[in-house]
């Protein structure tokens, strides 16, 4: 399939009330056009409030949603150039895998032999050429989300919806499936917006990530910036795991750093000079710490080995420091330390960001 034309998203002010329940705060949102976004969040966020809105699903209480340069708050689902792809997969299960594809086609009064035509084409972009006599209950999980895929792109959309799509899949399918779609999104450059509850799928798959807390936007921004410079203890948290500790600033500005009992560490977010002398917390990341012999010169924090864990290509360890547990994820092959054992852990940029919220 072609390249597609696609548009920018953008929703401005928009509240939605359901009674007196309000689940969207006044949200201001910028989704780029060909980008890949993903809402990510626990349930009850927003999310998929956000997708039913632009979907055309829902009305927003008040506010407007944008796509492209048209507003089309009011209008339904039928009037927008918008296809989704359910977390169910919504497949017909009396048609052939074909005659699902083909049905948008169908409905819109395309011509059958251009409809075979483009069938096919969608299901080559997909990897099932070939599967357009079989039905649906014949298809494996992996093979209806991709069935579920090619019916949306069929419809050449200028913009893509994927409501929780992999959530019915093993890990090994879901790995394969997240390449897959976004392997399908750049070749076709089609604006998408990606609504999961798994941090992992949202580092995996996203231009940019939109963290939702409580029905308002917590932290918009690249995988590697909300991974690496969260603005708050729930993003951090949410975003992975992360070690919350409490230290003091002892120079700021762009080359800040931070004093963690008694070490000096650098850390990558500017810090303003009003923080100057002030405790605050920091967030760690696993990796950012390191394992080493109580012997070694290398300065760094004692510790006491709780818990040992091997997973293959790495190690995880909880270590007692003072009162505090750390966790930190060591790869297979560096010295290895057992439950019991005494010993240091340094801290080595990046993966250290300063916590102000």
């Amino acid at each position: 399939m072609n390249k597609q034309e696609s548009s920018k998203v953008q929703l401005s002010g928009v509240v939605k009330k359901f009674g007196d329940n309000t689940v969207l705060h006044g949200i201001d949102l910028d989704i780029k056009a060909g980008s890949l976004t993903t809402l990510l969040g626990p349930s009850g966020c927003g999310k998929t409030t956000i997708l039913r809105l632009i979907a055309g699903l829902e009305l927003p209480t008040s506010g407007k949603v944008i796509l492209g340069d048209e507003d089309v708050s009011i209008l339904s689902a039928s009037q927008r150039d918008v296809a989704m792809v359910f977390q169910s997969y919504a497949l017909f299960p009396h048609m052939t895998v074909g005659q699902n594809v083909g049905y948008g086609l169908k409905m819109q009064g395309v011509a059958k032999d251009l409809r075979t035509q483009r069938v096919k084409d969608a299901l080559d972009s997909v990897g099932l050429d070939g599967f357009q006599k079989r039905f649906i209950d014949q298809m494996s999980g992996g093979q209806q989300q991709r069935v579920a895929v090619a019916r949306a792109l069929i419809l050449q959309p200028k913009v893509m919806l994927f409501d929780e799509p992999l959530s019915n899949l093993d890990s090994k399918l879901r790995r394969q499936m997240r390449e897959d779609i976004r392997r399908l999104q750049q070749d076709l450059g089609v604006t998408s917006v990606y609504v999961t509850h798994d941090q992992d799928e949202a580092l995996a798959v996203s231009d940019d990530v939109v963290v939702m807390k409580d029905g308002e936007i917590a932290q918009q921004g690249t995988p590697k910036e909300l991974y690496l410079q969260p603005n708050s203890k729930f993003v951090a948290t949410f975003m992975g795991d992360a070690n919350i500790v409490e230290g003091k600033v002892v120079a700021t500005g762009e080359h800040s750093q931070l004093s963690i009992d008694s070490i000096t560490v650098k850390t990558d977010k500017p810090m303003p000079a009003e923080y100057m002398d002030k405790t605050i917390e920091i967030a760690i990341r696993p990796e950012a710490l390191s394992l080493t012999a109580t012997d070694n010169s290398v300065a760094g924090l004692p510790v006491t080995i709780l818990t040992k864990a091997y997973i293959g290509a790495a190690i995880e360890y909880s270590v007692q420091w003072h009162t505090q547990e750390l966790f930190l994820v060591s790869a297979t092959g560096n010295q290895e330390f057992n439950i019991g054992d005494d010993a240091k852990v340094f801290i080595t940029p990046p993966g250290i960001a300063p916590i102000f919220t």
